[in-house]
């Protein structure tokens, strides 16, 4: 159909075009009022494939720099971590915008458990975060596949099974790492899983992305595809009419558009904390007791990883909704923030702990941290979501994904080399390093709570429920 071509109406009074997908998906929401369970299936699978590279490898990532011999004391083995752990938010950083606006591919997860040196780990991290787009494109399409009375639900799944990830891959890691050590019954030490031990839970993560490459294709695509009139009328009646023909010069200007800068700037400070927490949490559980840590194995953090993904899964899938209704997408984001602060402070003290008074203490604070830190999440990417119109959306998730993953590449090496500092002063007068690791974490945490207040957060105007 030509640009060219008269506009059909439909009964809401919206333009619609023939042979448009994306005129064609609101039409389908029109008439179907329902939630949409296959095409959120597909978003929360797309998501857990996206989300499962990034921290797998914590639960071994100790042992790993380890073995790969290039810290030359065991306090250097932080610093080293937290480079390895950045390199995939570094390749991501420099393709996330583009894969926001084009596509997405996933691999080199198997090379990277084949690596036998530093920088051949380093590289093949860096080349797959390049490669792996998948976030910014799922938060754009969960939105434009359900009516706006199940946007929270539709983001609250994508925050889901990346959360979910999150906890699945160092549950992975910490299983199937070093097989051969672990269960030497089943696995001999002159294989190939033996020689190379980290191979496995590669491999497990890879299979998985080709699986989701496949279900992509059953993906219907949202975008409009076609040119709308200027019409001699103003910006709002025109947005009223039909909200896919707003100016075209007006939409291009997302750096000026300041509830969704804010909202991107606070989700980027919170992206920062949670990655740094999440490498510290897995470095100091497996460190040993003498600098401060647990003394855990990769199986014992996994377990505890396991347990609070679970929890998360139920929370999402049950409460969140309830909770974003019943205190607003701004406050509840607030409210999990300031808590937040209270379980980063607490965390060292569970080093004086030891046997069932530690299980009871780190597993429920593991489980409301995950749960909090989801909250903030999916209420900012609302905020986000609802700053921008439907054509922005996925040039908007992209950027604001290239903005997360810079923060979230900078975290693992600050916090891998404040890690490595921290074990080399244990012995402070005043506070011992790791207090000092985690007195940083919440400095950050507390900017993260400032910016969810005004006038650092500026509220789009949107109908939603925001307080």
């Amino acid at each position: 159909m030509s640009e060219e071509a008269p506009l059909l109406v439909l009964a809401a009074g919206k333009a619609h075009h023939d042979g448009c997908p994306g005129c064609a998906q609101e039409h389908r929401l029109h008439i179907n009022e329902g939630i949409p369970y296959k095409e959120f299936f597909f978003v929360g699978v797309t998501t857990l494939a996206s989300s499962l590279p990034i921290t797998f490898l914590f639960p071994f990532l100790y042992f790993m720099v380890h073995d790969l011999e290039i810290a030359k004391t065991e306090e250097d083995i932080g610093y080293y971590a937290g480079f390895l752990g950045a390199a995939y938010m570094i390749g991501r950083t420099l393709s996330s915008f583009f894969w926001g606006l084009v596509a997405d591919r996933v691999i080199l997860n198997t090379l990277f458990g084949l690596s036998t040196k530093f920088f051949m780990a380093f590289i093949t991290r860096f080349l797959l975060g390049i490669l792996n787009g998948l976030l910014a494109p799922m938060k754009a399409y969960c939105i434009e596949v359900c009516r706006s009375e199940h946007h929270a639900l539709g983001l609250s799944i994508v925050h889901t099974a990346w959360g979910m990830g999150l906890v699945i891959g160092p549950a992975l890691g910490g299983y199937l790492a070093q097989p051969a050590t672990k269960y030497p019954d089943s696995f001999s030490k002159l294989s190939a899983l033996g020689r190379f031990p980290y191979l496995l839970p590669s491999l497990a993560v890879s299979l998985f992305a080709t699986v989701v490459l496949v279900v992509c294709i059953w993906l219907p695509e949202t975008i409009h595809l076609h040119s709308c009139y200027k019409r001699k009328v103003t910006l709002d009646k025109a947005t009223e009419s039909n909200p896919n023909c707003a100016d075209t010069t007006e939409n291009k200007r997302l750096i000026n558009n300041w509830p969704w800068m804010s909202a991107t700037i606070s989700f980027s400070i919170f992206a920062l904390h949670d990655t740094a927490y999440g490498e510290i949490i897995s470095l100091w559980a497996v460190s040993g007791r003498r600098y401060g840590g647990l003394s855990f194995s990769s199986e014992d953090i996994g377990n505890v990883l396991a347990v609070a993904g679970a929890s998360l899964l139920v929370y999402q899938l049950f409460f969140y909704q309830w909770v974003d209704k019943t205190l607003g997408t701004v406050y509840s984001s607030r409210f999990a923030a300031a808590l937040s602060t209270v379980i980063v402070a607490t965390t060292p003290l569970m080093t004086y702990l030891s046997g069932f008074k530690l299980s009871l203490a780190i597993y429920p604070a593991l489980m409301i941290k995950n749960i909090l830190s989801t909250t903030i999440g999916t209420g900012l990417s609302l905020l986000q979501n609802n700053a921008v119109p439907q054509k922005q959306r996925g040039a908007a998730n992209g950027i604001s994904t290239t903005a997360m993953s810079f923060f979230k590449a900078v975290a693992p090496i600050g916090a891998g080399a404040l890690f490595s500092w921290a074990q080399k002063h244990t012995d402070n007068i005043f506070i011992s390093g790791d207090q000092v690791v985690f007195l940083v974490l919440n400095l950050i945490l507390f900017l993260g709570v400032l910016s969810t207040f005004e006038p650092f957060l500026v509220i789009p105007a949107k109908p939603e429920r925001l307080f």
